[in-house]
């Protein structure tokens, strides 16, 4: 595993552990519900959808496309630097995930651009951002 994740960087627990353990082997997954087969993210103890506490783990395409976005384009944290973009992922399986787009500019990013995702070491940590699939952008 990589160094001590910084501050910035998300802290594995007990229920999102397996969650970065599959994006540092190069995979996206989501919890899946047992019961009613729902798709979901971030892990949780329970379905968000009908309450069932039998979960198991599916894998994911990485393909999606963003739903909403944000251009940061002020340094919060030097380990940061702006500009850069923060978006909301709906993933072709439905569930929708928070990331960055990457592999663009941020005036390129917009609303139902096509996005896959990849792996990338920062801050400490292997995290899932989203880069442009085909020619999605803004013209």
């Amino acid at each position: 595993m990589s160094a001590a994740p910084t501050p910035l960087a998300p802290r594995p627990d007990a229920l999102t552990r397996p969650f970065w353990e599959a994006c540092r082997h190069g995979r996206l997954e989501a919890s899946s519900c047992a019961d009613c087969g729902h798709l979901f993210l971030p892990p949780g103890p329970c379905c968000p959808r009908c309450w069932s506490p039998r979960l198991t783990v599916r894998a994911l395409s990485g393909n999606g496309r963003v739903w909403s976005f944000v251009i940061y384009r002020r340094t919060y944290h030097p380990a940061i630097p702006a500009p850069y973009v923060v978006a909301l992922v709906e993933l072709d399986e439905g569930p929708r995930l928070i990331s960055n787009v990457v592999g663009c500019a941020p005036e390129e990013v917009a609303i139902d651009m096509p996005v896959r995702v990849r792996f990338e070491e920062a801050l400490g940590i292997t995290l899932p951002r989203f880069e442009p699939l085909g020619g999605g952008g803004r013209p």
